[in-house]
C-alpha cells in the first residue's frame, strides 16, 4: 500500500472513529431518563425503577423556632431518595414529602398509659404514667412504601420527622404551631429558601439541586395531618396535598360537642398520651420537653373535667388557618373510622372548595386508613407536580366506593353530599322498653320516656336487645326501597336528667342486626354522634343541669355515605354512657326524653318523597 492510500485509510478511519463517537454520544443524549406520561399518568420508568442505583443521603434543614430551649433553632432530620439520573445528568424533579412523629418508634402501651375512664362525670381521674420512648436503632427506620411507588414514576421521595421526634430536634407539641412550621421549612430547602446542614450541629450546608421546587405532600393518620398543617402556612411550592384520614381539629379528635371522648380504640387516650407516645427525640432535651409542654401548655389546656372548647384547642384546629391554604387538594376518608373520625376530612374538603382551591374527595366504607386508588393519586401529583394538562380539575369531585364493591372502584359523583340530597326529619312514637316508632309524620302528645345509664352494655348489645331499659330507640318500618344517604345527619333531644352532669350517645342503626361471619360495618352501624348536655348552649363553657329541668340539645352525626338496603329497618338509639368511646360513670343516672322535642334529620336522596315511598307499607 502506497503512502497515498496509507493516509486516505486513517482519513478515513479517523472520520468513521469520530462520527461513531459524536452518533454514541448523541444516542446517549437523546436516551436520557426522562418522566414518561401515558393517559395523563405517570409512568414507571425503567433507568428509575433500580434501588441499588438509587442516591439516599440525610441532611438537617434549620427551622424558625427553638422549642426545645437550647437557644439554638430546631433542625429537622430529612431523608431524601432520588434516581441517580439527578446525579449523573443533571435531572430535576419534582417531590413527594411525608412527614411523620412515629418514624424513630413509639412509647410502649403499658398499664396506666391511657387516662382512667372509669370516674363520676366533673371528677378528675388518677394521674396516668409516663412511659419513655426507647428510639428504633441510631437512624429512624423510614418506610420504603413511598419509595418504592414513587421514585420508579419519576419522583423524588423526601421523608422528615417531626419536631421532638427521631433526630429532629425540637419539642413535640401534638397540633401546635411548630409542627406546621416544621414542613413548610423542609419545602422551603426544597425550594432553595432557607439552609439544610450535612449533620446535625454542622456548618456545612447542602442544597436541593436537583429539585424543580414543586411539591406535594401525603401520608396517613398523623402523617396525613401534617400536609395539611404544611399547607395552612400558605408556604410557596407546596402545590398538591393527598391527606389520608388526617386530624384536622384536636379538639374534634378528642372531645365531641362538649363531651370527653376517646377515640375509637384507644379508650381513655388524650392529646398528652399522644404526646407521650410519640416524644422520641433527644433524650437530653426530654426532661425540658415535658415539662414545658405537657406538664404546663397540655395540662393547663385540655380540661378533661368539662370537655370544653377553649385557646388551647383552638391553636389545634387547622380551620383557622385556612385561608393562607393553596395547595390542591385530594382528600381521603373512610366513613366508618371511629378513629379519625369523617368530619375531620369534610370540613376541611368543604372549606378549600369554598375558597376556590382544587378539591377532590375520596370516601371508602372501611375504617381508619385507606388511601385513593394509585390512579387517582397519580393523576393529582401528574398535574400539579409535573404541570401535565390531564383535565383531572375536571373529573368528579367525589369518588365514593359503594358498599359491595372493592376499594379501586370508587363511584363518581358531582360532589360530596350528594347534591340530589336533601333533609327530611323524622319524629318519633313511643314505645320503650321495647323499639318505638320512626317515621316523617308526627304524632303529638307522644310524652316522655326514660332510660338508665349503664355503660357495661355495650351499643351493639343495647341496639340487638329486643327490649332494654338503658336505651331508647325508634325503629322506621321494614324499606321497600333502597335508600341513599348522603351527608350530615343531625339530631335534636329534648332531655332532662336525675343528675347535674350525663353522657349523652347517639348511633344510628341498620336493623335486623347482622351477625353473621363477614358482616360488615354498613351491615349494621349507619353513623354515630356524642354531645354533653352540660354544653347545650355553648361549647366554650358548661353549665351543670338542673335535675328534672328539660333542656334541648342539638348536634351533627358523623358524615355518611350509605346506601340502607330495602328489607332493612333504620334505627335512631338515644343512649347516655358509651362504653367504647365516653367516660364510665356509676350506673343509676336517669335521662328522660321528651319525645314531643326530638327529632332526627336525614340527608336523603331524592328528598321526603323518595324515604316515604320506601316507608310505605
Amino acid at each position: 500500500m502506497n503512502n497515498s492510500v496509507r493516509l486516505k485509510s486513517v482519513v478515513l478511519t479517523s472520520i468513521l472513529f469520530i462520527t461513531g463517537v459524536f452518533s454514541c454520544l448523541g444516542q446517549e443524549a437523546t436516551t436520557k431518563a426522562t418522566p414518561i406520561f401515558k393517559d395523563g399518568e405517570a409512568q414507571i420508568v425503567e433507568a428509575f425503577k433500580t434501588p441499588d442505583t438509587w442516591i439516599r443521603h440525610d441532611l438537617w434543614v434549620e427551622t424558625t423556632f427553638d422549642t426545645d430551649g437550647d437557644g439554638k433553632l430546631d433542625r429537622m432530620h430529612v431523608a431524601v431518595t432520588r434516581p441517580h439520573q439527578t446525579e449523573s445528568e443533571g435531572l430535576k424533579l419534582p417531590v413527594i414529602y411525608v412527614s411523620s412523629p412515629y418514624f424513630a418508634g413509639v412509647a410502649p402501651n403499658v398499664d396506666g398509659l391511657f387516662w382512667d375512664v372509669n370516674h363520676e362525670l366533673g371528677d378528675a381521674a388518677k394521674e396516668r404514667v409516663h412511659p419513655e420512648v426507647t428510639r428504633i436503632g441510631k437512624r429512624p427506620v423510614i418506610s420504603n412504601s413511598h419509595i418504592n411507588k414513587w421514585v420508579p414514576r419519576g419522583y423524588i421521595v423526601v421523608h422528615s420527622s417531626s419536631p421532638g421526634t427521631g433526630l429532629s430536634q425540637g419539642s413535640p407539641t401534638v397540633g401546635g404551631i411548630n409542627e406546621s412550621l416544621a414542613p413548610k421549612a423542609v419545602i422551603d430547602w426544597l425550594c432553595g429558601r432557607v439552609k439544610g446542614y450535612k449533620t446535625i450541629d454542622g456548618n456545612e450546608t447542602v442544597t436541593a439541586y436537583w429539585s424543580t421546587g414543586k411539591v406535594g405532600m401525603t401520608g396517613t393518620s398523623y402523617n396525613g395531618t401534617l400536609p395539611v398543617a404544611a399547607a395552612t402556612t400558605g408556604v410557596e411550592g407546596l402545590e398538591a396535598i393527598i391527606p389520608i384520614a388526617p386530624v384536622t381539629s384536636f379538639y374534634k379528635y378528642y372531645r365531641s360537642n362538649g363531651l370527653v371522648r376517646s377515640p375509637g380504640g384507644y379508650l381513655g387516650e388524650d392529646i398528652d398520651v399522644l404526646y407521650d407516645f410519640i416524644h422520641s427525640g433527644d433524650e437530653s432535651k426530654r426532661a425540658h420537653n415535658n415539662a414545658k409542654v405537657r406538664d404546663t401548655e397540655m395540662k393547663n389546656g385540655i380540661d378533661r373535667i368539662t370537655g370544653d372548647y377553649n385557646d388551647f384547642w383552638a391553636g389545634r384546629d387547622y380551620m383557622h388557618d385556612m385561608k393562607f391554604m393553596k395547595a390542591a387538594l385530594l382528600m381521603s376518608h373512610g366513613f366508618n373510622d371511629w378513629n379519625v373520625m369523617p368530619e375531620h376530612s369534610y370540613r376541611i374538603y368543604k372549606k378549600a372548595k369554598e375558597i376556590g382551591i382544587p378539591t377532590q374527595i375520596f370516601y371508602h366504607q372501611n375504617g381508619h386508613g385507606g388511601p385513593p386508588p394509585i390512579k387517582m393519586m397519580n393523576r393529582w401529583f401528574t398535574r400539579y407536580l409535573h404541570g401535565v394538562e390531564n383535565g383531572v380539575e375536571n373529573d368528579a369531585k367525589a369518588w365514593i366506593v359503594r358498599e359491595d364493591d372493592k376499594k379501586d372502584t370508587p363511584t363518581a359523583y358531582k360532589d360530596y353530599p350528594n347534591p340530589e340530597a336533601s333533609n327530611v326529619t323524622l319524629h318519633l312514637t313511643s314505645g320503650a322498653p321495647n323499639a318505638g316508632k320512626l317515621s316523617t309524620s308526627k304524632v303529638k302528645k307522644q310524652g316522655k320516656e326514660t332510660l338508665v345509664d349503664d355503660y357495661s352494655f355495650s351499643g351493639k348489645d343495647l341496639a340487638k336487645a329486643e327490649n332494654s331499659k338503658h336505651r331508647l330507640l325508634y325503629v322506621t318500618p321494614k324499606l321497600t326501597n333502597d335508600i341513599h344517604i348522603s351527608g350530615i345527619p343531625k339530631v335534636t333531644v329534648k332531655l332532662a336528667s336525675s343528675k347535674s352532669a350525663a353522657n349523652l350517645s347517639v348511633w344510628l342503626v341498620s336493623l335486623p342486626w347482622n351477625e353473621q361471619k363477614g358482616a360488615k360495618t354498613t351491615d349494621n352501624i349507619i353513623t354515630r354522634g356524642w354531645a354533653d348536655p352540660q354544653n347545650h348552649k355553648s361549647l366554650t363553657k358548661s353549665n351543670p343541669l338542673k335535675p328534672g329541668k328539660f333542656y334541648e340539645v342539638s348536634f351533627n352525626l358523623m358524615p355518611d355515605d350509605q346506601i340502607i338496603k330495602a328489607g332493612q329497618q333504620i334505627g335512631f338509639m338515644i343512649f347516655s354512657s358509651d362504653k367504647e368511646f365516653t367516660l364510665h360513670p356509676k350506673a343509676g343516672t336517669e335521662l328522660t326524653v321528651d319525645l314531643d322535642g326530638t327529632s332526627l334529620t336525614l340527608p336523603v336522596v331524592g328528598g321526603t318523597s323518595t324515604l316515604n315511598k320506601a316507608l310505605d307499607n
